[in-house]
């Protein structure tokens, strides 16, 4: 067992990094084990005195919600000496303290690894010096280090995702949305400068989310003669009926020479060259400010436990680790080979060697890349070779933040490869009723960061309408089909496979991408919509919380949607520090509300006075939220009182998220290039797709994007409550318990062993 444990926060800050620091004190004392903060980084540590302080329970209540970091980070110079480590060292054996647990960026990791080689060094000196006993050398001779990586940036090597990114990008994709406005009523250019001086994250995924006509990268400067090619390109936009133009630049952009490129200095050009009103936009600080998302704040909190199960496990022989994000899973990789990829980017970059720096930022950053280029430029009609198909795209079932997205992608990679794109309008019902038309690259220009579905969507399935569907496929000539929607879309999609037989009009290449904020799809751990109906969740759970601090002794009973499926309840109760959320995939009966009523009365004898509880709408028959409500009211009686809330279809709409613009992006542009491959395949046999693989979900599962034939997938469904019949997430339940104090037992990481950096496998990486 860890007798001590103590958290610090080096470099600089990132929204997120509160959770992450709250789940580490949490974890910590959950596991036994005395937690410190450290405070302004590396330089409270040098400092030691009052800068290094004992945390409790409640030293970490209410900051989820917080920006930055409560315990501040520095630079400090002083850690860079010898002569610094030294009186570090010595604070940190005066406490006991033998683990520590660093939040930064690569500079703050490297650091610690440094601190970590050197520590039985820096004891035998202090020793030497009469600073410490020759006991306590031996006593805590061994120093352990866990890393987790807080940048906005997301410049890390080896995680998809660093904390931090996913909040600044909310706050590039509010600017962005709001310039998109003011563009209806004025013709204007943007140039939108973001952060990023080594790294052009930032600049890519904001590009690719609300569909930028440029970007500037440090990582893939433009080639040779891209003034008059983005000139180009942008008086062709503006042919082409689009009011604004938006140009995004990476701080840290530059040209094949390795000479910046200033946002200052493409006004300029697109003034002269083209004399249109063009503005610049510098986001400065603004992008590591702000709340931070749903993402962030699971993210964190996941990163922070895995990071204390970490230093539970580690040996005298365990080399600090860096925990990181995978797919959805957390995954332990050693610090050092994380950094030195890290570095291998700047060198390639420095020495131009462009292609590697961007192979080495990793395939997600690749792939994003790539789909960019596919989605931002259209070749001229007579570059691009005709395949003679036509593809059909419905979208079916509820509404969902980021389905329109998805729809631009599908469209525009479709007309990349040569076929000829057809909507249909108002999903299955729509079709029968020949509500089809052909939809071209301009028409689904500033779609992304449109909410809801343009196409329409129902909730109708095709079983009573085969015929008819049949007809239009034949009339349309369709000879593929992208379906994205929910639950219904699936059903749906089995609908169409068993009628194969009898209409051959379905004998063709038919792909789903899951579209539903309920998450509930078999086949896929995420779906397009969940984020942004989460991000809803969380904000309202934060105002909730908010307005309960002035009215003390206050418990609120909050309703999600999600169908049977408890995903929102779960994840949002993680990303908002509920006390309790209560699923249908986890049975509760009337003793579970009981002592989690008793669990809130002891509570509120505490400094943090209100409660906050989920439950999601299916959860039971019989414990309605009403219920739940009376419950709680009587039984707090002269302790707290109790509100209630239904978020109800807020819950659907809103602006799409960035995570869900990306998301649904890339995946429906990665359908579209499978319905392309399979089309080649029987191009000029004229051959019927018999074979069940012919008819697939695309869904993310644990690390792979996976394409499943729909008919596999029957047997993992509980058709009966829409859900898959074992679900990822269930295995966070704990974390959410912990965090809100209950003594529930934790199942330590699948993978308690270091990884190497770059897996290299045939799957396909489901970076998100």
């Amino acid at each position: 067992m860890l007798k001590w444990l103590a958290g610090a926060l080096a470099s600089a800050h990132a929204a997120g990094m509160n959770a992450a620091v709250r789940a580490v004190v949490r974890m910590g004392i959950y596991v036994g084990a005395k937690v410190y903060f450290i405070y302004e980084g590396y330089q409270g540590m040098v400092d030691g005195g009052s800068n290094i302080v004992e945390a409790n329970w409640e030293s970490v209540s209410s900051i989820l919600q917080v920006g930055g970091t409560i315990i501040g980070s520095a630079r400090c110079r002083d850690f860079r000496t010898r002569e610094g480590r030294l009186k570090a060292a010595c604070n940190l054996v005066q406490l006991g303290i033998t683990s520590l647990c660093v939040i930064g960026g690569d500079g703050s990791l490297t650091g610690a690894h440094i601190f970590q080689t050197e520590w039985s060094g820096l004891l035998e000196e202090l020793a030497r010096d009469g600073k410490i006993s020759a006991e306590q050398v031996q006593k805590h001779g061994h120093l352990n280090v866990v890393g987790m990586v807080g940048s906005i940036d997301n410049d890390f090597c080896g995680t998809d995702m660093t904390i931090g990114t996913d909040s600044a990008l909310h706050r590039i994709i509010e600017v962005v949305d709001a310039i998109m406005t003011t563009a209806q009523s004025h013709q204007r250019t943007f140039v939108l400068e973001v952060m990023g001086r080594h790294c052009g994250y930032l600049a890519l995924v904001s590009a690719l989310a609300c569909g930028a006509d440029w970007v500037f990268l440090p990582e893939s400067p433009p080639e040779e003669g891209w003034q008059e090619n983005m000139c180009v390109k942008l008086s062709e936009n503006r042919a082409r009926k689009k009011r604004l133009n938006i140009i995004i630049v990476a701080e840290g952009a530059i040209d094949t020479q390795n000479k910046p490129i200033t946002s200052e200095q493409i006004k300029e050009l697109v003034v002269t060259q083209l004399g249109y009103d063009t503005r610049v936009t510098i986001l400065g600080h603004v992008q590591r400010g702000g709340t931070p998302s749903a993402f962030d704040r699971i993210l964190a909190s996941r990163m922070g436990v895995e990071a204390v199960v970490a230093l539970l496990q580690a040996t005298p022989e365990t080399p600090a680790c860096v925990v990181s994000l995978s797919g959805n899973q957390a995954v332990r990789l050693p610090l050092m080979e994380c950094v030195q990829m890290t570095q291998e980017v700047q060198k390639a970059m420095d020495e131009r060697r462009f292609k590697d720096a961007v192979q080495l930022r990793g395939r997600s950053f690749e792939n994003n890349l790539n789909t960019y280029k596919r989605l931002a430029i259209k070749l001229p009609d007579s570059e691009i070779p005709k395949s003679n198909c036509n593809v059909g795209v419905v979208n079916v079932g509820a509404p969902a933040a980021g389905m329109n997205a998805a729809v631009r992608a599908a469209v525009r990679v479709g007309i990349s490869e040569g076929h000829k794109m057809f909507a249909v309008y108002d999903g299955f019902e729509g079709f029968a009723k020949g509500q089809i038309k052909e939809i071209g690259w301009g028409d689904v220009g500033g779609w992304t960061g449109q909410g809801g579905s343009i196409l329409g969507t129902k909730r109708i399935l095709p079983g009573k309408y085969l015929e008819d569907i049949a007809a239009q496929m034949r009339t349309h000539g369709i000879s593929a089909l992208l379906i994205i929607g929910g639950f219904e879309a699936y059903l749906g999609l089995l609908e169409l496979l068993a009628a194969r037989q009898k209409h051959e009009e379905f004998c063709v290449p038919m792909v789903m991408v899951p579209a539903t904020v309920s998450n509930n799809v078999p086949g896929s751990d995420f779906s397009i919509g969940a984020d942004t109906a989460l991000n809803t969740i969380t904000d309202t759970c934060d105002r909730i919380k908010q307005s309960a601090s002035g009215t003390k002794r206050r418990v609120f009973i909050i309703e999600t949607m999600g169908g049977f499926c408890g995903y929102l309840a779960n994840m949002g109760g993680l990303a908002a520090g509920a006390d309790a959320a209560y699923i249908f995939e986890e049975p509760f009966d009337i003793r579970d509300l009981q002592s989690n009523v008793e669990h809130l009365t002891e509570k509120m004898k505490t400094s943090i006075q209100r409660g906050l509880v989920l439950r999601n709408e299916s959860c039971s028959e019989n414990y309605t939220t009403d219920f739940i409500y009376q419950l709680y009211s009587e039984e707090g009686k002269g302790v707290f009182d109790c509100r209630k809330n239904v978020l109800g279809h807020m819950q659907q709409g809103g602006a799409p998220s960035p995570f869900d613009r990306n998301f649904g992006t890339k995946i429906s542009a990665r359908a579209m290039q499978w319905i392309s491959s399979k089309l080649r395949e029987s191009a000029g046999k004229g051959k019927k797709f018999l074979s069940e693989d012919s008819v697939c979900v695309l869904g993310i599962s644990k690390r792979t994007l996976l394409f499943q034939p729909v008919a596999e997938l029957k047997k993992e469904t509980d058709f009966e409550h829409r859900i898959p019949k074992e679900q990822w997430w269930l295995k966070l339940r704990p974390l959410m318990k912990i965090l809100a104090k209950y003594k529930v037992s934790f199942e330590v990481s699948d993978a308690s062993q270091l990884e190497p950096v770059q897996p290299h496998g045939a799957e396909e990486p489901a970076a998100i």
